[in-house]
């Protein structure tokens, strides 16, 4: 299956659901952030393709506070699973669904969910897979990962027991665009993830050089993946670098331009369809599709 779903998810279908984020910022101030009329759209999208891809979906709630005067008010995540698989054993996925105030968030995160609603539709609601797959798209990412530490301490201790592994998806078709993997590297497990994240991380790596790169192993940062990592449940992550520039060994390896940041419009108002790399856009996405296919059809243990 990891090969299968690989050569199925298409960069063209990807990109379509860029194209419909775009829309979603340019039609509600030029940005999707949370909360905001742009981001209940988004996911409002995100449900709607779900759907039509045969999911049954949920959107928990979690609350932030809007400003002193509003009070606290509630926003959606968005979470689907396979009725395939294994519901006591869950291979999870994730991406963060908000922007920033200052731009439309199309690299940042439109990529990461660009890539899950495909490998989705790929992959369809009913595949018979080993292990049951699940979706999250998450909200408020860029405010604290408040979506994603609401969604885990929601969980029970059974529920948690239950999510084999997670993977991070944030930030995969930047213009200058390095190939970095998170997980198994790391002074402590805050860096590196609990045990089993390395093969996590490991597997992803080979599914990226099957595309034809060689990816870098780096620590975790503090994204969405880390309620999954302090709830001692193994992760890896997918990234292409932001605002550090790319190095002089990193652009004879990867190409593009070293000395200048991976994505110069990182958090700005540019981040818009103009930023995509559509290349590296393809390189994640089927390295992702065949990671995900490989863990779903999986009954190893995971170690290291």
């Amino acid at each position: 299956m990891a090969q299968r779903l690989a050569n199925e998810v298409s960069e063209a279908g990807a990109y379509a659901h860029l194209e419909a984020l775009a829309k979603i910022a340019d039609e509600n101030g030029g940005n999707r952030a949370a909360p905001s009329a742009g981001y209940e759209a988004s996911v409002d999208y995100v449900v709607g393709v779900l759907r039509a891809a045969g999911y049954d979906v949920s959107t928990p709630t979690y609350e932030v506070t809007a400003d002193e005067d509003d009070g606290a008010v509630s926003l959606r995540n968005v979470i689907a699973q396979t009725r395939g698989g294994d519901p006591g054993s869950v291979v999870m996925i994730g991406a963060h669904l908000d922007s920033v105030q200052r731009g439309p968030g199309i690299v940042d995160d439109g990529s990461g969910v660009a890539v899950l609603l495909e490998i989705a539709t790929a992959l369809g609601a009913s595949a018979q897979t080993r292990n049951a797959v699940r979706f999250a798209f998450f909200g408020s990412e860029e405010d604290g990962a408040v979506g994603s530490s609401a969604y885990v301490a929601g969980l029970s201790a059974d529920d948690r027991r239950e999510i084999q592994l997670y993977l991070n998806v944030d930030m995969v078709a930047s213009p200058n665009a390095g190939y970095f993997v998170q997980g198994g590297v790391g002074d402590d497990v805050s860096e590196s993830g609990p045990p089993g994240s390395a093969t996590v991380s490991r597997i992803l790596a080979e599914e990226l050089a099957r595309t034809g790169v060689t990816a870098e192993v780096i620590e975790f940062v503090g994204d969405d993946e880390s309620a999954f990592v302090q709830a001692g449940i193994p992760s890896g992550g997918a990234e292409n670098g932001d605002r550090e520039d790319k190095s002089d060994e990193q652009a004879q390896a990867w190409g593009g331009n070293a000395g200048e940041a991976y994505d110069p419009c990182y958090h700005t108002a540019c981040d818009g369809l103009a930023n995509v790399n559509r290349e590296v856009l393809n390189h994640y996405l089927q390295a992702i599709a065949g990671t995900l296919g490989y863990f779903a059809t999986s009954g190893a243990e995971l170690t290291g």
